[in-house]
């Protein structure tokens, strides 16, 4: 569909993310908050073998990238899911896709911006909520709106700190099982008074899920990428190995070190292995663990504004969303836009709720995305890309189906409404369309 912005009619986003660039760029999107806060809550639902949910989520999340691979390599440009969902199935199902997408971000920014307000900061200061939370959206939406290119150096800096503080995690859970203060038998124990073995690892896969969620939004980076067909599949399978393997240690330790009942009663959950080892001032992982959850709500920031400018470009939303900062080339209306919704959510939202919602909107919108790779087949381009075996693509749609039948009830009373917004505005994106076609 033909843009109707002058700024999208001239030049697209710049092409300066290499390969390595981007690989901590999704690294640093998945190594975000999830793991700081979640390894507790797996405990709680599915054992002391923490480590067990976290790989069989890594499975499931490999899957659904392979899809994202094909698709962002075949059409590299700013958009990402609605994209591929408009060729495959229409303006409808593209735009319930792009709204729910892009929904899950701006709550993913909101429930991310609630956890740095949260007890890792009144580790150092006691500030009103509020006020954090308006501070923190402006300094993320000013560093997103300077452009890319500082976006990206910040998420390598933050990327490096992050990464740093779960293998400190992991050492220091080797130095307590090597000083005999550790407890092996917990690595082996699956299943709660509410769940058995199986359910377990089931109930768990779908919170654990949640922590690999953030290598969706690099695809909507594929357009700035340097050479999108070599360096995105390598960049996305990459860190999602290296993250599955960091978790699935950071679990061990985690397990190991901590009994599971206080371990799944914990905020902080991290934080009590540090406090255990005795060797690091937990101040210190504070200050890590703030740095992880600023950089989550950083990248998911970008990628929230990138796609509500591709969706502008592809005439799903208001054309205005797509006007580009004439020297930066940054979309500084959808940073506004996206930013102040998140604002909004912060404000009156709870981490929880945020969190749960989340989950459930990129479950649908991997769904659509899985099916579409499938359909997309026929649609033939110019120029090599990524292809994935088609077995792949149906075991992730199935995959996705399976994990939303494991949302409880109440996230789905939660998230229906959302939904329902997403397919009431989607019908009148699709009635639009129909109309200007004719």
């Amino acid at each position: 569909m033909p843009s109707t912005s002058t700024e999208t009619q001239g030049r697209g986003l710049r092409r300066t993310v290499t390969t390595t660039g981007l690989f901590l760029f999704i690294l640093g999107d998945v190594l975000g908050a999830g793991v700081y806060v979640l390894a507790g809550k797996i405990a709680g639902i599915a054992g002391g073998a923490v480590w067990v949910p976290l790989v069989v989520a890594l499975a499931l999340a490999l899957l659904t990238a392979g899809s994202y691979a094909e698709l962002a390599t075949k059409y590299p440009r700013a958009g990402g899911s609605s994209h591929y969902t408009t060729r495959a199935f229409g303006p409808f199902v593209g735009f319930l896709v792009g709204f729910c997408m892009l929904s899950a971000g701006i709550v993913s920014v909101g429930a991310l911006t609630l956890g740095f307000a949260g007890d890792y900061l009144t580790e150092f200061v006691s500030l009103p909520a509020a006020l954090v939370v308006i501070i923190f959206l402006g300094l993320l939406a000013a560093l997103n709106a300077r452009g890319i290119t500082e976006s990206m150096s910040a998420n390598r800096v933050a990327t490096i700190i992050e990464v740093s503080g779960l293998l400190l995690i992991i050492v220091l859970g080797a130095i307590v099982i090597a000083r005999g203060d550790a407890d092996l038998s917990r690595l082996t124990e699956l299943g709660t008074d509410e769940n058995g073995p199986i359910a377990a690892v089931f109930a768990g896969s779908v919170l654990a899920f949640y922590s690999y969620v953030g290598f969706e939004t690099s695809v909507n980076i594929a357009e700035e990428t340097k050479d999108p067909t070599r360096s995105y599949p390598r960049a996305l399978f990459g860190a999602l190995i290296v993250a599955g393997v960091v978790y699935a240690l950071v679990g061990v330790a985690a397990s190991a070190v901590v009994p599971t009942a206080d371990l799944a009663e914990s905020t902080g959950p991290l934080l009590q292995v540090v406090t255990t080892a005795g060797i690091i001032p937990p101040v210190v992982f504070s200050l890590i663990a703030l740095v992880a959850v600023a950089n989550g709500a950083l990248l998911t920031g970008i990628m929230s504004s990138r796609l509500a400018y591709g969706m502008a470009r592809d005439g799903l939303l208001p054309a205005w969303l797509g006007r580009l900062l004439p020297r930066r080339r940054t979309p500084w209306v959808a940073i506004i836009v996206t930013t102040g919704l998140s604002l909004a959510l912060a404000l009156t939202g709870t981490l929880e709720i945020l969190a749960s919602t989340m989950v459930l909107l990129l479950l649908v919108v991997f769904i659509a995305v899985n099916a579409a790779v499938l359909v997309l087949r026929r649609d033939t381009v110019q120029g090599r890309h990524f292809r994935v075996p088609s077995f792949l693509p149906v075991a992730g749609l199935i995959s996705c189906i399976g994990l939303a039948t494991q949302v409880e009830g109440e996230v789905w009373r939660l998230g229906l409404p959302f939904l329902a917004v997403a397919a009431v505005l989607a019908g009148i994106a699709a009635w639009r369309h129909h109309r200007n076609a004719t």
